[in-house]
């Protein structure tokens, strides 16, 4: 394949050949993964398990306010009252329950509150 100029002719085909091993080796160079957070895919219902009373559960209501299993506490105090109560444990598994109305974002940041308390496994509770 030839291009015109005027007088001279370009060959173009040895100017593909280099762009496709262009193509490849930054196709082989680059990542092909993305480094994310490590989530656990969750285990499909065979009935309805029942909160047990070691469980500990964070709700947020509509209303924004923060309770951990039905004791009201403020958002500034969330930390400290969750690293109370996993100092002693040996599992650090915590349940947060947020109002269908909420943004996640408030969602997350009760969850990075807890991951800064020392809490590393967070489950997430629906209706």
């Amino acid at each position: 394949m030839a291009m015109s100029l005027g007088k001279a002719e370009i060959n173009v085909t040895p100017l593909i050949d280099v762009l496709l091993v262009l193509i490849i080796i930054f196709m082989v160079v680059l990542p092909h993964h993305s480094v994310g957070l490590p989530a656990e895919a969750p285990l499909p219902a065979v009935g309805e398990a029942p909160v047990r009373e070691s469980d500990i559960v964070v709700s947020v209501d509509r209303d924004r306010s923060i309770s951990v299993n039905h004791e009201p506490i403020t958002l500034d105090r969330l930390q400290e009252r969750l690293q109370g109560i996993f100092a002693g444990r040996a599992t650090k598994v915590l349940f947060v329950q947020g109002h269908e109305s909420l943004d996640f974002s408030e969602i997350a940041q009760v969850i990075d509150l807890a991951r800064g308390a020392g809490v590393f496994r967070v489950g997430l509770m629906t209706d």
